[in-house]
């Protein structure tokens, strides 16, 4: 199964984001996972694209560790 990258014109969703900051950093799973506190099985899983979904816990380890911020995005006005 091929990951998923985000188009050109759209935002990426959150595990795109986390996904191709993993895949692009020229680190390998088992370097990321020992640094990032992630299990080996779920980065490798999850960077693959064999699981789509990511945890909030597991990404929040992971955006610490490639310096990104998480941030809870406003309802839209009505």
């Amino acid at each position: 199964m091929t990951p998923k990258k985000p188009t050109p014109k759209t935002k990426p969703s959150l595990a795109e984001a986390l996904r191709a900051a993993v895949l692009d950093s020229g680190m390998s799973i088992n370097a990321i996972a020992a640094r990032s506190g992630v299990p080996q099985p779920v980065l490798q899983r999850f960077a693959s694209g064999q699981r789509d979904n990511i945890r909030l816990d597991t990404a929040s380890k992971l955006a610490e560790f490639f310096g990104m911020h998480l941030t809870t995005p406003k309802a839209p006005r009505t």
